[in-house]
């Protein structure tokens, strides 16, 4: 995974793609075309781009990922804080409180978060 960074476009079809895998590439330039209006030439455009950065494969005519999206979004995600809040969880979390407040189900899944962790 060279290159992990996705536009607006690329994120879309990459969910198409792990709402729907395995599928074939036939099918899923069929869903681009009915979900996203696109030719089946940028769809396989996109799936080579999206292959190059090694988030999937397509393998004899069937896409697969070669990482989930849960891990995907958490390697995204530690990237922003360490690249925005110089790694600092608690500073990306006060910056982000400071103009959303958290709901109190959210913070009590944040509390459980920090409770499964200091558990390890």
């Amino acid at each position: 995974m060279s290159e992990c960074k996705m536009g607006t476009l690329e994120t879309r079809f990459a969910d198409l793609i792990w709402q729907n895998e395995p599928i074939s590439s036939a099918a899923l330039a069929k869903r681009a075309e009915e979900l996203m209006n696109w030719k089946k030439s940028t769809t396989y455009t996109v799936l080579k781009r999206l292959c190059d950065k090694g988030l999937f494969q397509n393998d004899r005519g069937t896409v697969i990922s070669l990482i989930s999206k849960r891990d995907f979004y958490a390697v995204q995600s530690e990237k922003f804080v360490e690249e925005t809040f110089d790694g600092s969880l608690p500073a990306f979390l006060a910056a982000f409180t400071a103009r959303k407040s958290l709901t109190p189900d959210e913070v009590a899944e944040l509390r459980r978060l920090v409770a499964e962790f200091e558990e390890q």
